[in-house]
């Protein structure tokens, strides 16, 4: 079904969107550069990926939606998904499709966790993080951010270097820190229009319960009701609080 939520990994990532590309590490991670096209439409429709997602826009701008709230993701700007979170391009600017370029760099969750980092601590964060998931560099930062690209780059295209894992695991882990770093500094000022409306702790938190529970029963619960009674909420309260944080029906 075209609107049922999409569940994907690096292997259909390849095949399904970026086709025979050279800057990947077999099912490890994959770094690829996305213009428009036709095979855009593969993310129009809500889609989940197994792993974990760095979206860095390079250029143009686009909506996203994130776990339901909209975004506009502008240039130097970078979206970081998690493994729960539910992704769709909500809409892309005309004028925006010859200029729209982003360097999507996946990593599967067994990548991620053999790197060298504490990972745990880092994503202790991601109540915050599902809340304020891009991030807007500049000056410095950003520069800094296109050079680990560049590397990562140059390392996966590589015919003569050996060892690749290895040596991205280590270039990763130090850009996920380096990451990190901006993001905290940077949470406190994300500015309003890359955050969604403020909603009550009370009801962002039965939101983010709701996204979890639906990232784990949506293939074979879409009832209102099963959700409910997991939220120990009435099936009508619950559809109003999720069309008052995210303006659409449960």
């Amino acid at each position: 079904m075209e609107n049922s939520l999409q569940n994907f990994d690096i292997s259909r990532l390849k095949s399904v969107f970026f086709g025979d590309h050279d800057m990947n590490l077999g099912n490890d991670i994959l770094i690829a550069d996305v213009r428009y096209d036709e095979t855009f439409s593969f993310f129009r429709y809500p889609c989940r990926f197994d792993g974990y997602m760095g979206i860095f826009c390079m250029g143009g701008s686009l909506t996203l939606d994130v776990n339901l709230h909209s975004y506009e993701i502008c240039e130097n700007s970078i979206v970081i998904s998690l493994p729960s979170h539910i992704l769709r391009v909500k809409d892309v600017d005309s004028a925006d499709k010859e200029s729209l370029r982003c360097m999507v760099i996946a990593m599967s969750k067994e990548f991620i966790s053999g790197l060298h980092l504490d990972f745990t601590g880092i994503f202790n964060e991601s109540r915050r993080l599902m809340a304020n998931p891009v991030l807007s560099l500049e000056g410095e930062e950003l520069d800094v951010a296109k050079d680990y690209l560049k590397l990562a780059v140059k390392i996966l295209s590589s015919q003569s270097i050996g060892g690749k894992k290895d040596v991205l695991s280590s270039l990763v882990s130090s850009l996920c820190y380096a990451v990190e770093d901006s993001w905290l500094k940077k949470l406190s000022r994300v500015k309003s229009d890359f955050r969604p409306a403020q909603q009550s702790q009370r009801q962002s938190s039965v939101f983010e319960e709701f996204i979890h529970l639906v990232t784990e029963y949506h293939e074979s619960q879409r009832n209102v009701t099963f959700y409910a009674e997991r939220l120990c909420l009435t099936p009508k309260y619950l559809s109003k609080l999720i069309r008052q944080v995210s303006g659409r029906s449960a």
